[in-house]
């Protein structure tokens, strides 16, 4: 099933605003957990400080291949319209706006899943 044009802006939107709310709600919960650490670490601590440091490369080489992944079939899309006949103008500039929205919710989606998976977990009352 091909999603229409508004759908995928309306996807991207809505994953700028999820990652707008689990983003400060993370960034708060773990600041005020630095804040309550103190100079001894406990395990769960450390756990989690480790984690908020190891993600952020995974996640933005995530992000990176997706954008990747998704310019690379744009560009066999143009090449291939070249042999198809292109329909004009108006058409490839619509086509480009949607592709690179397309690109842009790829690059945003691993960053967006994890934020929000954080905030979730974050929330959570600990386990003791």
């Amino acid at each position: 099933m091909v999603r229409s044009r508004k759908s995928r802006k309306a996807s991207a939107a809505l994953q700028w605003a999820q990652l707008g709310l689990a983003a400060p709600q993370v960034v708060a919960h773990r600041l005020g957990r630095m804040a309550a650490a103190g100079p001894v670490l406990s395990a769960r601590d450390r756990r989690e400080f480790l984690g908020m440091a190891m993600e952020k490369p995974v996640a933005f080489a995530q992000s990176w291949t997706a954008m990747w992944v998704e310019t690379v079939l744009a560009q066999q899309q143009l090449a291939l319209s070249l042999f198809t006949g292109v329909p004009g103008l108006a058409w490839q500039a619509r086509h480009a706006e949607a592709t690179l929205d397309r690109i842009a919710a790829r690059g945003l989606a691993p960053v967006r899943r994890k934020a929000v998976a954080n905030a979730r977990r974050l929330a959570r009352p600990k386990a003791r």
